[in-house]
């Protein structure tokens, strides 16, 4: 299973006062990290204009994770469409975007489209669950008696 994201529309939809600031990127790169990992899926997402050194190293490229930014000279719609006729394997890859054109290009290949509204409840139940995770994980420590001892110890001596 894979998704193919256009980015800047995904934020558009999301938050679209959000779209000339760059922190928008990041906050999606990282619920998109969590998603990938809780769905154990591929995640492709593709961001129009220049590309952004902070999100092209290796701490965003993965084996199932990739930032895409696209050539000089074209956009994300292209790169998108470029990227949907290699696949060999449409069954399953979901494309994420709320253009029209995107969609009915994807539809011709036999992706799968989803709108930007579809993915965007999706990812917030993914990361809802993800957080419900988070609090049940939650551990309550407590001190070992050595421990104790030790903290005894420092305060006695601050009489």
């Amino acid at each position: 299973m894979a998704y193919l994201i256009d980015g800047s529309n995904f934020i558009g939809f999301s938050s679209p006062r959000s779209l000339k600031d760059p922190q928008a990127k990041y906050s999606l790169v990282s619920r998109l990290l969590i998603f990938q990992s809780l769905k154990k899926t591929r995640v492709l997402l593709v961001f129009d204009g220049t590309p952004d050194l902070n999100l092209i190293g290796e701490t965003f490229q993965k084996k199932n994770f990739s930032i895409i930014f696209p050539p000089f000279g074209t956009n994300a719609d292209e790169t998108i469409k470029k990227i949907i006729s290699k696949q060999t394997d449409l069954r399953r890859f979901f494309v994420v975007s709320s253009d029209h054109e995107i969609k009915k290009f994807a539809k011709s290949k036999k992706a799968t489209p989803l709108s930007s509204k579809e993915f965007n409840r999706e990812l917030q139940t993914a990361l809802k669950e993800h957080r419900k995770s988070l609090e049940i994980e939650k551990k309550v420590t407590s001190l070992s008696p050595l421990e104790i001892n030790q903290w005894l110890d420092i305060f006695k001596d601050e009489k």
